[in-house]
């Protein structure tokens, strides 16, 4: 059963995920075609040179967007693909990833992710963009 989802239910769904867990992820905004997804940015998430490792952040984007799909299709939902640009290294206290729909179809829905890192200070500063296709899956037989 593909189960509509609200932020309570999406929350569980995220708190399910070993991963997601281990890295500290929070929902901190979801539905009607949106997603926001946040982590504290902490040393072990770093790559040599300081800045928060590429495969964490793709790890964002991947989650953000699918959430994204999710408050438009429903709970049965996975990755197809997706492109990031890194357009300048993700430093700060925190991660966030806002995801939206762009299109969603029947079978794929299409969606954009801006990832930004928060400052001490508060201010956003924009680290990478990307674009996904979210696949809508066929319901289980039971």
């Amino acid at each position: 059963m593909n189960q509509v989802l609200d932020l309570t239910l999406a929350r569980k769904v995220l708190a399910a995920q070993p991963f997601s867990a281990l890295v500290g992820a929070r929902l901190t905004a979801f539905g009607e075609g949106e997603a926001t997804l946040e982590l504290d940015i902490r040393d072990d998430l770093l790559q040599q040179y300081g800045s928060v490792h590429g495969g964490v952040l793709g790890y964002a984007v991947d989650n953000a967007l699918s959430f994204a799909a999710g408050s438009v299709a429903g709970s049965a939902v996975t990755t197809a693909g997706f492109t990031v640009d890194f357009l300048r290294p993700a430093r700060g206290r925190l991660l966030r990833a806002r995801a939206e729909v762009v299109r969603a179809g029947r079978t794929r829905v299409v969606c954009r992710c801006d990832l930004s890192t928060v400052g001490d200070d508060g201010t956003e500063t924009l680290c990478a963009v990307a674009q996904g296709a979210i696949a809508v899956l066929e319901p289980l037989e039971p």
